[in-house]
Parts: C-alpha cells; structure tokens; sequence
C-alpha cells in the first residue's frame, strides 16, 4: 500500500476550515469522489481559537486569506499523505493561480514553516506571552 500519492487529485473545496486546513470533494475516480480534510503541508497557521486575541486574529487573517486565494475555482492536490491525526491528509495544495498555497501564504506572513514538531507560540511572538509556550497541536 502506497504511503503517499502523487497527484495531483482535482477536488472542490467545501470549508476552510483555518488558515492550513480545508475540506475538500476530492475526485479519486470517474464519478467517485471522496471528502476529506486536507492540511497544507509544511505550514503551521496560528489557531482560531487561541490563547490570545493577537493569536485569533492571526488566525482569521490567514483563514480569510486562503478563502481568498482559493476563490471558486477547484484545488490540485500533489504529494498526498497520511497526517497524523486520523481522518485527515497532508498535501501539497494548488489553484489554477498559485502553484503552492502554503509557500504562499508562508511567504506573506500569515502561517509559520512547520515539519511536525513545536509550533510556534503565536502571543510570545506578539510580545503578548502565553503560559502554553512551544505547544504540540496538529
């Protein structure tokens, strides 16, 4: 069994869910699609539900950025893997438009480089200090 697919997978984005997660209508065969949650790989997006406002608007400002970047047009998605929570994968995601949409908004500011491990502490970062420093979330 293949632990990663290439691609790239045309799929309709139903949600955004944050800044580096969206649902999708992945089309997998002819008339068969299957819906998925698909994390951008390599970004790290500060939370919706932070521990700070500072974080929070981060998090909306990246969300509303990717909804933006998406626009209505279908998604590609490349280097399709397993994550590490159940249920959802990891993917390279791309628009007719922009090639990679996790370089792109890590290139603007809104999400931090990520491969898995500490993510970044989004209020220390705004000066504002969080007791929850280095936390693991996914």
């Amino acid at each position: 069994m293949p632990r990663e697919i290439e691609g790239p997978i045309l799929a309709d984005v139903v949600k955004v869910r944050d800044g580096d997660t969206i649902e999708v209508e992945a089309f997998i065969w002819p008339m068969q699609t299957v819906r998925v949650a698909v994390r951008l790989r390599g970004v790290d997006a500060p939370e919706l539900k932070g521990e700070c406002p500072a974080e929070r608007d981060a998090a909306a400002a990246a969300r509303d950025r990717l909804v933006e970047l998406i626009g209505k047009g279908p998604v590609r998605l490349a280097r399709v893997s397993g994550d590490k929570y159940f249920g959802r994968v990891l993917a390279d995601v791309a628009t007719a438009d922009e090639p990679d949409l996790g370089a792109r908004l890590l290139r603007e500011g809104h999400v931090d480089a990520y491969d898995g491990g500490r993510r970044r502490n989004w209020c220390a970062a705004a000066g504002l200090g969080s007791p929850r420093v280095g936390v693991r979330r996914g």
